[in-house]
């Protein structure tokens, strides 16, 4: 028997660890190139995102809108910016604090809205000129030349009133306000004006004078401590009312215009907040208000426009040829109104939403009692413009407008002694003496200042 050693056929080598390293270096990638797509991703998304923002930023700046009918989406844009930049500084907020920090002992602390406006601007100076505190707050839009409303601005600020660029639609806005100042009082005069225009653009009135108002008394129902609110009504709100003159205890169920049902909506609305979250509120409904910083919209101002530049101007009548007048009412005296009801609003009731005992609500006429025909105030102008007006006498169109306003303020007087001092000649005086100095005209009204002028003084 033969025996043989195979050699040459030995046991096939143990490759177990080679696939397993293998499989675990295969995943290793697996898991890198995951990683590495994931943080990409991240990456791609945080660039476009910064790249996104900067475009936002780039266009609100570079493309402001035309015309009013672009304010809504412009404001929508500006609540983000505002939500996003606003409050990120310190140096902001300590403009906030120092402009609304009162300088009289048992001063207020006011939040002026529209404080860049024609009324704004000349409480605020009021109230700051008293040692009251004052923040403004303004979304300068495009209803009338946004650069007057710059120069107001500019005229605050000489006196330590800063104005907040911002809209009375921006909830996270307001929020941060009144985290940083506990406001005392609000006095709420930002509003879409004007009753023609609101046959153009209807939705601007219902965004700025019924939603903005209610988002502005959303807020404060919720401060601790709750401000006492003063707001801007219109004697628009007596609409087709006929009783002379018009008295608070009148209709007012009967609006001729949008502007007016949107003020008398808010004059329903300040009601339900006082009713149900104690808010205490005062509506001052003013009749047409005229002076120096006014508004471009107003008849006064653009007749003294057309008159020195020689156009046409249209004096209205009514449909049955009777004169169209108004009660117009001077800035200062109008002012001395608004510090009066702030001076006499009692406090809020509510704390944290929740009333807690009845608060005041209150209504005004601000007026100045003595209604001037629209063809009187051309005679006057006439006069200090030395000028002739060349007028064109038409019928006035079924736009809203009423015929005839005529305030009792007999109301006012007894609550916060309220009584109107200056007569249309006189404002219209001072008016004219600052138009044609803001504008810079050269003019046969700008010789006779000189001389027939010095004596008067602007308040």
């Amino acid at each position: 028997m033969q025996y043989y050693t195979v050699m040459g056929g030995a046991s096939p080598p143990d490759t177990s660890k080679t696939t397993k390293l293998e499989r675990y270096n295969s995943y290793i990638r697996r898991v890198n190139s995951t990683k590495l797509l994931q943080a990409s991703s991240k990456l791609l998304f945080r660039v476009t995102l910064l790249v996104a923002l900067i475009l936002i930023f780039f266009f609100t700046l570079n493309y402001p809108p035309l015309s009013s009918a672009d304010n809504h989406h412009i404001h929508s844009t500006n609540h983000f910016l505002a939500s996003a930049f606003y409050g990120s500084g310190a140096a902001w907020e300590k403009q906030v604090r120092h402009s609304a920090t009162p300088r009289r002992p048992n001063g207020f602390s006011v939040l002026v809205t529209g404080a860049a406006g024609f009324v704004g601007s000349h409480c605020s100076l009021a109230l700051k000129k008293r040692g009251d505190g004052v923040l403004g707050l303004d979304n300068f839009n495009s209803y009338y030349d946004p650069s007057l409303k710059r120069a107001r601005q500019n005229l605050l600020s000489k006196h330590q009133i800063f104005v907040v660029e911002g809209d009375i639609n921006d909830a996270e806005l307001l929020n941060k306000l009144f985290d940083i100042v506990p406001f005392s009082h609000i006095l709420h005069l930002a509003a879409q004006a004007g009753v023609r225009y609101a046959m153009q653009n209807p939705l601007s009135y219902v965004s700025s004078n019924v939603a903005g108002f209610v988002n502005l008394l959303e807020v404060a129902k919720s401060a601790d401590p709750q401000p006492a609110i003063v707001w801007a009504s219109s004697s628009s709100v007596y609409g087709l009312n006929t009783q002379v003159p018009f008295s608070e205890i009148d209709r007012t169920d009967q609006p001729a215009s949008l502007y007016a049902a949107t003020k008398k909506a808010g004059e329903e609305i300040a009601h339900t907040y006082n009713h149900i979250y104690g808010l205490s509120l005062t509506g001052l409904r003013f009749f047409t208000v005229y002076g120096p910083w006014g508004r471009p919209d107003m008849a006064y101002f653009f007749f003294t426009k057309d008159i020195l530049q020689g156009k046409g101007i249209n004096v209205y009548v009514t449909q049955e040829d009777k004169e169209v007048a108004r009660d117009f009412t001077y800035i200062d005296d109008i002012v001395k109104g608004c510090v009066g009801a702030l001076d006499t609003a009692e406090k809020s009731t509510g704390s944290g939403g929740k009333k807690r005992a009845p608060a005041q609500l209150r209504v005004y006429n601000l007026g100045n009692t003595a209604p001037v025909t629209v063809g009187k105030l051309v005679g006057i102008l006439e006069s200090l413009l030395s000028v002739k007006a060349k007028k064109h006498v038409i019928k006035m169109p079924r736009n809203g407008d009423v015929p005839f306003t005529h305030a009792n303020v007999s109301l006012a007087y007894r609550d916060f002694g309220y009584k109107p001092t200056t007569d249309l000649a006189a404002g219209l005086r001072k008016f004219v003496k600052w138009y044609v100095s803001y504008y810079g005209i050269e003019s046969r009204a700008k010789k006779e200042f000189h001389s027939s002028t010095n004596e008067h003084t602007d308040d």
